[in-house]
């Protein structure tokens, strides 16, 4: 997931508004934020196929709409807002195969329409935009090798154009915007998590490799704060160095110092207070967030914490009110969107964590 974070060192309280349920439940979808309407596209049905379907969220009257459904069913898409168009790039179908297809829906005429497809096919893409321009970034393709490609659509020209290559190929992985370049974080290589953390230089299209992620942990999430990226929890699995034990969960809390270049591994008293993978990630009033997923629990957890970065110590926050994971989320203004997922099945749940904005 794409985001682009605002500078804020003051520590502000935070709670949890429920919106309706989404009328479909799903897992694997994908929302996109825009003037004050969330969208929410695509994903897996309870029979585990790629959905059609479009809901969209006014916040503010909290009603849905069901919007006209996608052209091609998918799961697991990338999309990005651009003024008035939502842009939908790959996925899955329902052959689990990945999708080349591009499409956008035009708010104003209520109508999707077709765009040039990418150069191949492509599932797990992370996407960001920056003056207009949409980058797209690694994937999984039709052989199920992870992919290094890069590539920039421009709206205008209706063309995507590819750009230096990836170092390491990757799809699921974190992207964060800032300032002239694009940072991405973990990932996986089919079976295995990917600690390569490397940024792509917009100015002169030029990738620079930092320090990779100190731990290899499946299902970690990863997020950015004002100067520092942050790889959290996971699923530590059998390896070289604990061959025999079991994948266990873990509350491994590392982060980068962006000023000083380096990884720093928190002790005892810095890692999260839950032990937790599959879990939605954030930055908000002033804390790391750590929302739900699964832990050493049989249900998904809704409890949620957030590492005050002020006091550096993780601090229990409000639980979230539908225990799940496998969510989709979304970060916009002072809002962490938490988006179906699972809880027993595919759930139809919205939840966002929000500042409490001082009277």
């Amino acid at each position: 997931m794409p985001v682009s974070i605002m500078a804020s060192s003051a520590i502000m309280s935070l709670y949890w508004e429920v919106f309706p349920p989404m009328p479909t439940c799903r897992v694997y979808c994908t929302p996109v934020y825009q003037d004050e309407h969330l969208f929410v596209m695509g994903g897996c049905s309870q029979t585990g196929l790629p959905l059609d379907t479009v809901e969209m969220l006014d916040v503010v009257s909290q009603t849905w709409a069901v919007l006209p459904p996608l052209p091609t069913p998918r799961a697991g898409a990338a999309a990005i807002s651009i003024g008035k168009q939502v842009l939908v790039i790959g996925g899955m179908n329902s052959e689990q195969c990945p999708l080349s297809s591009v499409e956008i829906y035009n708010s104003d005429e209520g109508k999707w329409e077709s765009k040039a497809p990418l150069c191949q096919p492509s599932m797990g893409i992370s996407a960001t935009e920056k003056e207009g321009k949409i980058y797209a970034l690694g994937g999984m393709g039709t052989d199920t090798a992870p992919q290094a490609l890069v590539r920039v659509y421009e709206p205008s020209m209706d063309s995507w154009q590819q750009l230096p290559s990836m170092p390491t190929p990757r799809y699921g992985a974190s992207t964060f915007l800032r300032g002239n370049k694009i940072y991405v974080l973990g990932g996986r290589q089919g079976k295995l998590p990917v600690t390569a953390f490397e940024a792509l230089d917009l100015e002169v299209n030029s990738w620079t490799r930092y320090p990779g992620i100190p731990s290899r942990r499946a299902f970690a999430s990863c997020t950015m704060a004002e100067s520092s990226f942050f790889s959290l929890g996971g699923l530590q699995q059998p390896g070289p160095h604990n061959f025999y034990s079991r994948p266990h969960f873990v509350n491994t809390v590392e982060m980068f110092d962006s000023e000083q270049g380096v990884w720093s591994k928190p002790g005892r008293s810095t890692r999260m207070r839950e032990k937790r993978a599959d879990f939605v990630a954030g930055y908000l009033g002033g804390r790391v967030i750590a929302v739900g997923g699964l832990g050493n629990q049989p249900f998904p957890l809704n409890s949620v914490e957030g590492f005050n970065t002020v006091k550096k110590k993780w601090e229990v926050l409000p639980s979230m009110p539908t225990g799940r994971c496998s969510c989709s989320s979304l970060q916009s203004n002072n809002m962490l969107f938490v988006i179906g997922g699972v809880a027993q099945g595919p759930s139809s749940a919205v939840e966002a964590l929000c500042v409490l904005e001082d009277a």
